[in-house]
């Protein structure tokens, strides 16, 4: 299947979608991790993970289909799948304990 071009609205607008995916990701992850530091619960250390796989799909699957020129539809598939995992050690988050 070939590669087919966004046009650059559509880059611009993913770019900052997964920027800002990236920083609320990040800033989830962060305080998220902070908790954990100060309960030692096993819940916010999967919780921590879980946001940690969910924000590092986003970034990756945007690296790759911007800078390393992969066709969208696998780094959709690259994203999608780390979403689930992290979606998957989240829900796994609300039941330890």
């Amino acid at each position: 299947m070939p590669h087919t071009t966004a046009s650059p609205t559509v880059t611009t607008a993913l770019i900052i979608v997964k920027t800002g995916i990236l920083v609320l990701g990040g800033l989830i992850t962060y305080f998220s991790y902070k908790a954990y530091r100060s309960t030692n619960s096993p819940a916010l250390r999967a919780l921590t993970v879980g946001f940690s796989i969910v924000t590092f799909g986003a970034l990756l699957a945007g690296v790759f289909d911007t800078f390393l020129d992969i066709p969208l539809a696998l780094g959709v598939l690259i994203d999608a799948t780390l979403t689930f995992i992290g979606f998957a050690v989240i829900t796994y988050s609300l039941y330890v304990e």
